[in-house]
This record gives C-alpha cells, structure tokens and sequence, in this order.
C-alpha cells in the first residue's frame, strides 16, 4: 500500500469514527456538522443538499440504531480530496440488519476534513 493510499484511509477513518459516534449516539446535529455546508447526501430516500437535509435524515432514523463500516477502496485524488468506497452495516434493535454500500467524497475545509458527497446504494 503506498503512502497516499494509507493517508486517504487515515483521513477517511478519521471522519468516519465521528459520523459513526454520532450515529450511534442519535445525535443528527453532531453528524451534519461532518458535512460541508453544500453537501449532497444521498441515503436511501430522495437526496438533498447541505446539513440541513442531512441532520433531518438522520434524525428520521430509529432510536437504537447503529453503524458500522468497512473500507473497500480509498483513493486520495488530491491533497485536499479523498475517495471512499465503503460497506456499511445499520443495525436496528427491531429489525434486520441493513447493509448498504457507500461512496463518499471528503474534502479539507481549513484544519478539517468534511464530507462533500455522500451517495448510498443497497445492493440485492
């Protein structure tokens, strides 16, 4: 694995440790302040643009729910812009277990990395 490789996953796991925490902790506000201001997010309703959106989403989302993900591929595409590929497993407290696989995009904004796009599918 090269360096730019180990760097993009450093990034990727760092901001994905935080969205998870907030997930876990159903704490929606927590979660939108890890996306840039003009985002898209796409989960697995219609997509919107900015925190708002993203902060209803997840508010919209069961008590009890949690994630957790595994990096499939992470490509630095420059050095202010990873690429994540991931998948990601939701669990819920009454309900089977989704999992879904996601794409995302983070960029640097000053001393931070946030998430700039962020596109759910669920395969099969």
């Amino acid at each position: 694995m090269n360096s730019s490789t180990t760097d993009g996953e450093a990034v990727l796991r760092a901001v994905l440790d935080r969205w998870k925490a907030g997930v876990d902790a159903h704490e929606p506000q927590r979660v939108a302040a890890l996306f840039t201001e003009d985002a898209v997010f796409q989960g697995l309703r219609p997509y919107s643009v900015g925190r708002p959106g993203v902060a209803d989403y997840y508010g919209s989302q069961p008590l009890g729910m949690t994630a957790r993900y595994r990096l499939l591929e992470t490509r630095l595409l420059a050095e202010d812009l990873v690429l994540g590929y991931l998948e990601a497993d939701f669990s819920f407290t009454d309900r089977p277990t989704v999992r879904v696989h996601l794409g995302l995009l983070v960029r640097r904004e000053r001393d931070d990395w946030r998430i700039a796009h962020y596109q759910v599918s669920r395969l099969g």
